[in-house]
Order: C-alpha cells, then structure tokens, then sequence
C-alpha cells in the first residue's frame, strides 16, 4: 500500500474545507501550527502557517513527509503525550487521525500545548455508521468496512461525536459540520484503484477472495454507468482554547 499516495488522496478530498477551516481559525503565516498524527505529511504541505510542526509515530512516514515539507519540524511519539510545554502553538489540527486514537486523550494534550485563544480544528473525521452505498448489493462493503476497522481498533463512527467530544474537551465556541458529496463516472479514473487497495487491505481475511473481486466488479460497472453512490460522511470541527 502507497500510504503517501493514499493520504494525498484524502487530502485531496478534503482541500476546500480546510481552506474554510484555515481562514476562519485566522491561520496566518505568523502562525505556530502541530499536527499530530501528520502521517507522510499531505496535509502539511498546504498549511499558511509560518511555522510547522508535525508529530508522528511511524518512522518511515516520517521519512517521506521531510521530503515533502522540509519546513516542517518531525518528531516521532505518541499524539496522547505530546513532547510540547504548555501553550506551544497558535494552533493544533488534525486530519482522518482521531478515528485511531483515544480522541479524549489527545483533545486534552492539543488543548494544553495551544495557547489559550488559540484553535483545536479536526479537519476530517468518517462516520461509516451513516455510509450509503448505491447500487444495494454494494452495501456489504461499507459493512465489512466499518466492522474492519473497529477490528483494528478505530472508531467507525468518530465523526458523529465531535462535537461532543471537543465540548468535553473544554472547547469554546465549538462549531461542527459534515462534508457534501459529489459523484460522477470520472471517479473511476480518478484514484479508484488506490481506494480499492485501502479497501482490500481492510477486508483481508473477511471474505473469500472470490467475492471480493466480485464486489470490486459491481462497483467498477455501477461506477461506469453513472448509477455508483459512495457516501460516508466526513465530519469537521473547530473550538477555541480558553
């Protein structure tokens, strides 16, 4: 699996909230920004802050996000105790990162290293718990999918509990949304093999190998007469450290 590929990918779907998002939590390029959980960083590369900080634990993403942002400054260790004295950054955001993690954790650690007026944002979130699927028979994939994930220890369903979760956080003025759809057949050309490797790499062991293909043939068909409907809700937040 080509994980920079992949993120980039995601990054790409989610470009125009982030520029939302950016603009109203007042990032400049005076800014002191951590993302923890940067992966190879894809969502680094287009940050306005002056400065940037990524934190990971895979060393090998690590790796290939200096290439990709030779500003930022990398550190390797884990997002609930972050390496960072208190209020340490203008702002702390986050990216398809808090599914994997105790989210209540890491909100209170982003929390601490912000300073106060500054901004915690989780930039994207899934809720597999709402997927649609269209045709019906592709509904077993957004089933074994969600099923996949919790086996690996992700919460399929992190983005319906942002709002609550930053609330719990002590967050103030805590603003959350849910991201559109849009479809059309180009979909199949356009990073549909990626997202089938992300697909058959969760399913692994789920279902005879046999119907896999035999799903990824629906889905490539439905998708090239127009009728495919892939929706799995992506949720945003934003709140203020007091």
């Amino acid at each position: 699996m080509d994980w920079h590929a992949r993120y980039t990918q995601q990054a790409g779907w989610t470009a125009q909230i982030r520029r939302y998002l950016y603009e109203k939590a007042g990032l400049t390029r005076t800014a002191r920004v951590l993302e923890p959980g940067c992966g190879t960083g894809a969502v680094l590369t287009d940050c306005p802050a002056g400065t940037l900080h990524g934190l990971d634990w895979d060393w090998q993403h690590l790796q290939i996000a200096q290439h990709a942002v030779p500003r930022a400054r990398l550190v390797r260790a884990d997002a609930d105790t972050l390496p960072y004295a208190d209020a340490s950054f203008d702002a702390c955001l986050t990216h398809y990162f808090l599914l994997w993690v105790n989210a209540a954790r890491v909100l209170a650690e982003m929390r601490r290293v912000t300073r106060p007026g500054g901004m915690i944002l989780a930039l994207a979130e899934p809720d597999y718990g709402a997927r649609i699927d269209f045709p019906a028979e592709l509904a077993e994939i957004g089933q074994l999918q969600g099923s996949a994930l919790e086996r690996q220890g992700a919460d399929p369903h992190r983005g319906r509990k942002l709002a609550a979760l930053f609330t719990a956080a002590g967050l103030q003025q805590v603003t959350s949304g849910v991201m559109g759809g849009e479809w059309s057949a180009m979909q199949l050309e356009d990073g549909w093999d990626l997202e089938w490797a992300a697909l058959e790499a969760d399913l692994a062991g789920s279902l005879p190998a046999e119907r896999l293909a035999e799903l990824r043939r629906i889905d490539a068909a439905a998708w090239q007469h127009g009728e495919r409907i892939l929706f799995v809700p992506t949720f945003y937040a934003i709140g203020r450290v007091p």
